[in-house]
């Protein structure tokens, strides 16, 4: 599924210069711990989190993920952005929690 449909069915919010319609998302990953990135999302997938911070993104790098749901409305720094953008990842956003996202991403057919 493309990452644009998901964000249009969950009403997510882009943040940053995003790329949605050339990714496409296999499964998705929730975490909250780098090393449990790393260790454990796959290339393709989508990463549900509330993580903010240079770390994640450079974690989303090394695995591949396609793209990145802050949940709970944190928006990132400008300079976590834009080191997004430099890696072709996008980042998304939402008020949900994560319950809630897990909940209408399987709704929407995402597993």
């Amino acid at each position: 599924m493309k990452l644009s449909e998901i964000a249009r069915k969950l009403e997510l919010k882009a943040v940053g210069q995003s790329d949605l319609e050339s990714k496409d998302i296999t499964g998705v990953y929730v975490s909250d711990m780098v090393s449990d990135i790393i260790a454990n999302a796959k290339a393709g997938n989508l990463l549900v989190t509330i993580q903010i911070h240079n770390n994640v993104i450079a974690a989303a790098n090394l695995v591949d993920i396609s793209g990145i749901l802050v949940t709970q409305g944190k928006q990132p720094t400008e300079d976590v952005v834009k080191m997004a953008e430099k890696a072709a990842i996008p980042i998304l956003s939402t008020e949900l929690n994560g319950w809630q996202v897990m909940t209408k991403l399987y709704e929407a057919g995402v597993r």
